[in-house]
């Protein structure tokens, strides 16, 4: 039997009922075929997964909470993802897959060779797309909070903001880093990954500086697209909940 799990940018309370957005009931009317009294699970961030039935109307698709469970799932070492943004469907791929990996927070940045360049109108237009993708990948995996996303950052002031945090600090490098196994880290870490063409020199000595360990993760080269996720999923099997 299929779970539907739809986000809602509300708060919801068991015995009533909840109004969903316009997308949210064209989705689940026209794209899922759900019908009067089908069950629906609603979720918003809190914690929590809302179970009840969709109501629909002429004009609006309600759902009627019937109960509410805590969601236990998250991963118990927090993970920040300091992205350099990459393009299209590649950033959007990274922060879907990096959702279900278990990230905590992610710092889209640009460094010396990202190739996406945002100015303020674009880049709120991106932040809301991206947060969008973090939402949509909550519903598939079955996370009732979702990831942080911070504004598009330099790699200067993404650097100098996590230097006065206290988790370990690794960056992906090819060469000259430390394997991932003689690491060692605590309950939240951060881990910086540069874009298509890699960190730059002076990339690496501004994260140098803010306290980054340099890691490998193996003998070849991964792209932007999959060292971040390689990197999660490592963490996650050695830090975290992977088993």
């Amino acid at each position: 039997m299929r779970r539907i799990r739809l986000f809602i940018d509300q708060p919801l309370q068991v015995g009533h009922s909840a109004t969903l957005s316009e997308a949210a009931a064209n989705h689940a009317v026209r794209v899922l075929r759900l019908r009067e009294g089908d069950a629906v699970t609603l979720f918003n961030g809190d914690g929590h997964d809302y179970s009840g039935q969709i109501l629909l109307g002429k004009r609006e698709a309600r759902v009627q909470i019937d109960s509410a469970a805590a969601i236990d799932n998250e991963s118990p070492l927090a993970i920040t993802l300091v992205q350099a943004i990459a393009r299209g469907e590649k950033m959007d791929l990274i922060l879907q897959k990096a959702t279900e990996l278990g990230v905590a927070r992610v710092l889209p940045v640009t460094s010396d060779r990202t190739e996406v360049k945002l100015d303020e109108d674009r880049a709120d237009k991106r932040i809301l797309h991206w947060q969008r993708v973090l939402e949509s990948a909550c519903e598939q995996c079955g996370r009732a909070q979702i990831p942080q996303i911070e504004s598009p950052l330099t790699l200067e002031r993404a650097a100098r903001l996590l230097a006065d945090e206290t988790d370990t600090k690794l960056v992906l490098h090819p060469e000259g880093g430390r394997p991932l196994s003689q690491i060692d880290c605590g309950e939240s870490v951060s881990i910086a990954i540069g874009p298509e063409g890699g960190f730059s020199d002076r990339d690496l000595a501004v994260l140098d500086q803010a306290g980054f360990q340099r890691i490998t993760l193996g003998p070849r080269v991964l792209r932007t697209e999959t060292a971040g996720l390689a990197t999660l999923a490592a963490l996650q099997a050695r830090f975290g909940d992977f088993v």
